[in-house]
């Protein structure tokens, strides 16, 4: 059985955008295109730490391969209402070569490095499978054997 993962309301606009970017960068014909739109990306803020404040998507797409997110833990917290950055901050690690630039955002943007972290968190533990579809007790039945029909019709 698949499990579903409810994304808080105050995420979906961005997640919407998020999961719509990463999917259309993944490309099976071009398996890199992803890889190096996110490390340009990441090159870009790194020259502009706030290049994308107020861009949440663009945000979590540039930073997505540079931090890691203990998402076991920090499905724990409770996630329906936003948590604050200090809530989430102890489940992120920065790799060494991104701590200047995300120091930067934390301290001029820590709304959005927050919901950017979030983002990638809902992210990584999406799954695209759709659900199976339950039975609709309601369903229409199919009628063309019967002579029901109104011929004035």
């Amino acid at each position: 059985m698949q499990s579903q993962t409810n994304l808080p309301d105050y995420l979906t606009d961005d997640f919407s955008m998020y999961l719509e970017n990463m999917n259309s960068l993944d490309d099976p014909e071009n398996p890199d295109l992803l890889s190096n739109y996110l490390t340009s990306l990441f090159e870009q803020l790194q020259q502009m730490p706030l290049l994308f404040n107020g861009m949440v998507d663009q945000l979590a797409m540039a930073i997505s391969t540079k931090i890691r997110i203990d998402s076991k833990n920090l499905s724990t917290l409770e996630l329906a209402d936003e948590p604050s950055w200090a809530e989430i901050k102890p489940f992120v690690g920065v790799h060494a070569d991104a701590r200047a630039c995300i120091t930067e955002i934390m301290t001029h943007a820590e709304e959005d490095l927050k919901t950017a972290i979030l983002l990638i968190h809902f992210y990584n533990r999406y799954d695209a499978t759709p659900l199976k579809a339950e039975e609709d007790e309601y369903a229409q039945v199919d009628d063309d054997e019967s002579n029901d029909y109104d011929e004035n019709y």
